[in-house]
């Protein structure tokens, strides 16, 4: 079970990357791509994380298992996909109603990116608990972990910002992670369900 754990949390980290890079480029038509709208999308998906981070610990001291794993994947799924239908009207209303742009990507990227970041942000901790089996391992394990899920996140950063932008269109790469993501739950169900 190590290696899927450690797999899932390689692809929640990439899809969490990918996400942030991909939210400048909805932002841009309507704000520009300033320091102001990147400072607004950083701060947003770092507060996310950190409510994520808090919400999964949480979440891990509940009867932690595999299944419940699965289902952060999916929710985040379901929580992301919608962006690919209503980003673009939700972009027009906030563009109209917040005059300085400053606040108005603060406000866009709150509205778009805090529930699912904040979903995918409780992958890490509920991955430490589901690993951890002795308070002697746990450094170790918590290491190896944010070691895996960092390197998912430097992968997704360079492969959206020099590859996917170029290859496809923006709701192309949004769906694509989502389909990453349903796919790392219907795995992670899978295998819990045969190990029952």
């Amino acid at each position: 079970m190590s290696a899927l754990v450690l797999s899932l949390a390689f692809v929640g980290g990439f899809v969490i990357m990918s996400l942030e890079l991909l939210g400048g480029r909805v932002l841009a038509p309507y704000f520009g791509s300033s320091i102001h709208v990147w400072g607004s999308i950083i701060t947003v998906f770092m507060a996310s994380l950190a409510l994520g981070y808090l919400a999964g610990g949480r979440w891990s001291l509940r009867s932690p298992s595999l299944a419940k794993f699965a289902g952060l994947f999916l929710v985040g799924a379901g929580l992301l996909y919608p962006l690919v239908y209503f980003s673009e009207a939700a972009m027009e209303w906030i563009f109209h109603t917040f005059e300085d742009p400053r606040y108005g990507s603060l406000a866009a990227s709150m509205v778009l990116f805090v529930l699912p970041t904040a979903m995918l942000g409780m992958i890490s901790p509920y991955a430490v608990r589901l690993l951890v089996r002795t308070t002697e391992e746990s450094g170790n394990i918590a290491g190896r972990l944010y070691f895996v899920s960092t390197a998912g996140s430097a992968l997704g950063t360079l492969g959206t910002s020099f590859y996917f932008v170029l290859w496809w269109e923006i709701n192309t790469i949004l769906t694509m992670l989502t389909a990453a993501l349903v796919l790392a739950g219907a795995t992670a169900l899978v295998v819990a369900r045969t190990r029952t």
